[in-house]
């Protein structure tokens, strides 16, 4: 198990984040029009996970805000915004804010939490995902990984992109 505070109050996640150089879990997320995202369709491409635990809340708000953005200039690169929101949260959000440059990834029918080792596993946010960044390259290989310590705090977008 991880360990990662919120409001700085400990709590603990499912475990440690796949280490750099390993090979990346597979995964199946549903996309906001119910159809579904898996790390095998995206052979080839580079991806940007970016876990966070609600997308009404500011900080994750924030993060799919500035990962759209950034992502607009990025080559063979996907950027998936991985919560365990229902898809049609995510979409109302990203019509809203008219957010077209990523993916939104709900893990509402996966095991994701517990096979990439985020899920909150006590406290209030027990099911959720903790703050987190996955990059994956074209052959399915983590080049970086970050789990946020702090809950409320944004991640590290800079070392994410350097890593592609």
């Amino acid at each position: 198990m991880a360990t990662v505070t919120l409001q700085g109050n400990p709590f603990e996640t499912a475990g440690d984040l796949p280490s750099v150089g390993s090979t990346a879990p597979q995964f199946e997320l549903v996309k906001a029009d119910l159809s579904t995202v898996t790390l095998a369709e995206l052979a080839g491409k580079n991806i940007i996970l970016n876990i966070f635990p609600s997308i009404d809340t500011a900080t994750c708000a924030m993060s799919v805000r500035k990962f759209n953005e950034k992502a607009a200039s990025l080559d063979n690169t996907v950027v998936i915004c991985v919560s365990a929101d229902l898809p049609f949260a995510a979409g109302r959000f990203c019509g809203a804010e008219g957010i077209e440059n990523v993916l939104t990834g709900s893990t509402f029918r996966s095991t994701f939490g517990e096979d990439y080792k985020v899920a909150f596993t006590t406290g209030p946010l027990t099911g959720l995902l903790s703050r987190s960044i996955v990059v994956i390259d074209g052959e399915g290989k983590v080049t970086y990984a970050q789990q946020v310590a702090e809950t409320a705090d944004e991640p590290d977008y800079d070392a994410a992109l350097a890593a592609l």
